[in-house]
This record gives C-alpha cells, structure tokens and sequence, in this order.
C-alpha cells in the first residue's frame, strides 16, 4: 500500500514538471518566433492550468522566461519536490510566425481536451523541428516586396524591376553574408548600403526613372516592422519593459537603415564629385491608379507574408488585408483631402479590425495578419527623404520629413491600441485569439 502512493506521489510530481516544462517550452517557441508577451504568458497558463497545475507563475519578458510553480498535491515527504523554478534566456531572432500559429493552435486543443501531455509533447517538439522557409522563397519574397511597395510609394514599372532584382541581390547577402558573419549593428547598416548602392548604380546607368521610389522600395524588406507593431501592443497591454526593449529594438534597425542609406550617398557623391540631387516625391502616372495600387499593396503585403513565415494558406488574405487598409489610405487623402496622418490612423484601425475577423476563420492570431497588412502604411517613404536630406545638409526638408514621418508612426500606434481595445465580443463569442 505504501509503495503504491509513493508510486502515485513520484507520477505528480513527474507530470507537475514536465506539465511546466511544457509550458515554457511552448513560450520559448513563441517568443522567439514574434508572438507578443501577452500571447506568451497567455499560452503557457492555458497549458499549465488545462492539466491541473494549481499555480504555474510565468514572467516574460522580449527575450527570457521565468517559469515557477507549486504542486499543491504533490507531498512534501518522501524527497519528492513541491516547487519549480526555471530561468532561460531568449535572443532575439528571425521571425517564423507560422510557429506562433502551430502553438497557438496545441494550445486550443489542450484547452479543449482533444490532446494529452504525451501527444502534446510530440507535437511540441514537431513544431520546434519544423524547417524555416527554404532561402529561395525568403529571396522571392524580398524581390517582390520590393518591387510591390516601389509601385505602393510612386515607382513606375522599369523602377519596380529594379528594385525587384535590388530585393533579391538584398536577400542572397543577408542570408550568406550579414546574417551569418555581421553583429546586428553592422549587418543592419551593410544590408541598407548595399542596397542603396545597388540603386544608385542601376540609376546611373540609366535603369529606372525614379532613383528614390527605387531605393525606397529596396529597403523596405528591412525596416523593422515586427518589433515596432508588437511593442506597441506590449505597452498596451501594460508589459512596459517588454514593449520598450521591442521599440528600442526597432528604432536601432530604423538607425541601421538610416546609416547605411546616408552612407551610400556619400560614397558616391566622394566617387561622382558630388550627392545626387533629388527634388522631392515622384509619382509615375503608370502606377498612379488604385486598380495597380491595391495590387501592390496586396502583392507586396503577401510577399512580406512569406519573408514572416507565415503558412501559405494565409498569403492570400494577409494581402488582401494590406490592401484594403492601402486604399482606404488613398481615398482618404485623394479624394477626402485628409492629411497622412488621420488617413494613416483610420487606415491602420481598420487593418487591426479586419486581422481581429480573419483570425475567427483560420484559426490564427490576429497578428498574423496585422504584422504583415500594416506595412504598406509604414512611413518608408518619410524614414528616406529625412536620411537623404539630412545626408545632403537640407536640414529645413529635413526636420520637416523626419516630423511627418513621426506623426505617421504615431498613428499607427494609436490606431493598433484603439482597434485592439474593442471587446473581443465584436468578433467572436467563443473563441480568444486576437
């Protein structure tokens, strides 16, 4: 009789760990693939309270998890431990949202007892296994994107293939040479002057009308958009120190960018006897109507879709997402005459709103979507005329540009924290998963 309760006892206690461990484990894959602090904490309690964990205390920060817990039913006798405590740290890395995905969706089927720890365990361990997007694809994906949001900021068609081909020389770089022998710093700063050279030296030789759309549409596959949006949402939902690290996170790779751009532009103003002067915004007539817009806008929001590793069941309507926030944009300010900065407010609340809806459908987070749809609205265009202005020592154009891009960023952060605090009842009576 009494080896069978210690048998029994030795099973708790075994099930309270690795019920725990699951927990952080699935944290782990989250966090390090861009899901947002909330969902993290979310998940991991989801988990630990589904299989009877009476108190499992879970800290997260952006990069490292603190996993704690008491075993109320477990006995203190018998050398048997009462307590866990596990501390691990987290880098921040790559993004494959279609992880976040995978779990989220373990999570809801433990949460409605259709998977037991054993085969909770197996797939967890699928998931973290699970290969990334093959390099060709990442390359595909950044030629695109580039190419779509030249078209999305005024670029006309020999611009989009430039930069086309500019995305996918960007790529090859990253994948073999920056990300593999850069730091962060440097290899952020590389990518941008690579690019903007590979700009410059197509327009010099006479490739592309627009040298400025064509840079702009090149660099958009880097500006950090993941850790901008998702610590926006940390603020909101009170992780204070989470959501600054992510936003001082973000404005180092808007640094980066800035760096390498101006750096490029004094290198060949050194070469060429001066900077090139441009004069302000281009927009080529043959890319001007909304038909082609909100193709670029859904084309390159799905490309940006792929880079993210998103599955590619959610390619289709992340784009469409992305380009209906773009002509609700446009319309605003053509034909409402409402400034950038109240379209890209609206804009950006009703791409937050339609995330929230697709979620419902496919099973997903709405950050799926919301991390991809809300690029075509990031102020790209303001973060170049700023570095290119402030290169070329017009420091008037300057401070106006780097002000309205401000205001745009600012929108945005308003619009994700209005549209993310509507009650999740407007969108799904049964199920959480904006």
């Amino acid at each position: 009789m009494e080896n069978n309760i210690k048998e029994q006892e030795s099973a708790q206690s075994a099930d309270f760990v690795e019920v725990l461990e699951l927990a952080a484990d699935a944290g782990h894959i989250l966090l390090e693939n861009g899901a947002e602090i909330s969902r993290v904490e979310d998940i991991m309690g989801r988990i630990a309270s589904h299989f009877g964990v009476d108190s499992g205390n879970f800290f997260v920060l952006s990069n490292g998890i603190f996993t704690t817990g008491h075993a109320n039913k477990v006995a203190k006798s018998g050398g048997q431990a009462s307590t866990y405590a596990n501390v691990e740290f987290i880098p921040i890395r790559g993004i494959q949202l279609s992880k976040v995905v995978a779990v989220n969706r373990l999570s809801y089927d433990i949460a409605t007892g259709q998977t037991d720890l054993v085969e909770a365990r197996t797939r967890l361990d699928a998931i973290r296994r699970s290969p990334a997007k093959p390099s060709w694809e990442q390359t595909l994906g950044s030629g695109i994107g580039a190419a779509g949001f030249c078209a999305v900021f005024g670029g006309g068609w020999i611009d989009c293939a430039v930069a086309l081909v500019v995305g996918l020389l960007l790529n090859l770089f990253v994948i073999g040479v920056s990300g593999r022998y850069m730091s962060k710093i440097v290899g952020g700063i590389g990518n941008a002057l690579l690019a903007t050279l590979l700009c410059i030296a197509s327009w010099r030789i006479g490739l592309g009308v627009s040298l400025a759309n064509v840079i702009i549409g090149a660099i958009m596959p880097l500006i950090p958009g993941v850790p901008f949006v998702n610590g926006v949402r940390d603020l909101a939902n009170s992780d204070y120190l989470a959501g600054f690290t992510r936003l001082t996170d973000a404005m180092l790779g808007f640094f980066c960018i800035a760096a390498g751009v101006s750096l490029a532009f004094v290198i060949d103003g050194a070469c060429h006897g001066g900077m090139v002067q441009l004069n302000g915004i281009m927009v080529s007539p043959e890319t001007y109507g909304l038909g082609w817009q909100a193709l670029a806008a859904g084309v390159g929001t799905a490309a940006f879709a792929l880079l993210f590793g998103v599955d590619r069941e959610h390619y289709l309507p992340a784009g469409v997402i992305g380009a209906i926030g773009w002509m609700l944009y446009l319309l605003l300010v053509r034909q409402a005459g409402a400034t950038p900065t109240v379209a890209t407010l609206a804009a950006t609340m009703l791409v937050c709103i339609l995330s929230r809806m697709a979620a419902i459908p496919f099973r997903s987070p709405a950050q799926v979507f919301l991390l991809c749809g809300i690029f075509p609205l990031v102020p790209g265009a303001g973060i170049f005329w700023f570095t290119y202005y402030l290169t070329d020592a017009r420091f008037d154009l300057s401070s106006a540009s780097g002000w309205t891009a401000i205001k745009i960023a600012i929108a945005i952060v308003l619009g994700i924290i209005l549209a993310m605090e509507l009650p999740q009842s407007l969108f799904s009576h049964r199920h959480k998963t904006h």
